[in-house]
């Protein structure tokens, strides 16, 4: 008696399982690459995002002696490029053109003001102040206000985005935008401002007190 083997089916080979597995593998890779391209796709899969974030803890304290005076805005455009010896740009090389606004602001540091500096007159309707110059603070970059508005990167780089731990990353030309926002604060008229307000600031307060004549000079 024999048994026919026609309706059974044939056994997928070892290899074929394998090669199935790199499409299958290929197949998922290729299609979180066209849905990070296409950002309306993310929605169909309800994407959510949770802050598990724990709480901020308090470090340190520091008081604070100086009056900020005069805060400054600005806006820089940079274009940050970094090309590769002996590769087309097309393989390895990047491009960012980055939008950077931040705040600087001018202050005059009233806790180096020593007895020496301040002169006050027998009837105190006479007082004289010597105050240090004004001075900038470090220019703090607004993330509300600073975007990304092109990125071009090379084939390797591309493929390196993909393992990096952090891909993408625009430290580099927040850095940038941040120099050059200090650059443009150390340019301007800022601690100018500063001292004119600290000047009329320390007028009125005094004048408040009762003096008639409020003299404030700036030395180092």
């Amino acid at each position: 008696m024999t048994t026919s083997t026609k309706g059974r089916p044939r056994r997928m080979p070892g290899w074929a399982k394998a090669l199935s597995a790199v499409v299958l593998v290929l197949v998922v890779l290729f299609a979180g690459l066209r849905l990070s391209v296409l950002p309306g796709l993310k929605d169909l899969f309800g994407t959510e995002t949770h802050d598990r974030s724990g709480p901020a803890l308090l470090k340190s304290i520091q008081d604070i002696s100086r009056y900020d005076a005069a805060s400054g805005n600005f806006q820089v455009v940079v274009d940050l490029e970094k090309d590769t010896k002996y590769l087309p740009d097309a393989l390895r090389g990047t491009r960012t053109l980055y939008v950077g606004a931040g705040t600087v602001d001018a202050y005059v540091d009233l806790g180096k003001v020593g007895e020496d500096d301040v002169t006050v007159d027998e009837d105190r309707t006479s007082a004289t102040l010597r105050l240090p110059h004004a001075a900038l603070g470090k220019p703090a970059l607004d993330p509300d206000r600073s975007y990304a508005v092109s990125k071009q990167r090379g084939l390797f780089d591309r493929l390196g985005d993909l393992f990096s731990d952090n891909p993408n990353g625009e430290q580099a030309v927040q850095q940038l935008a941040v120099r050059h926002i200090r650059d443009a604060a150390e340019e301007s008229e800022l601690t100018r401002r500063a001292e004119s307000n600290t000047t009329g600031m320390l007028k009125g307060l005094l004048g408040s007190l009762g003096f008639k004549e409020v003299e404030v000079t700036y030395g180092t």
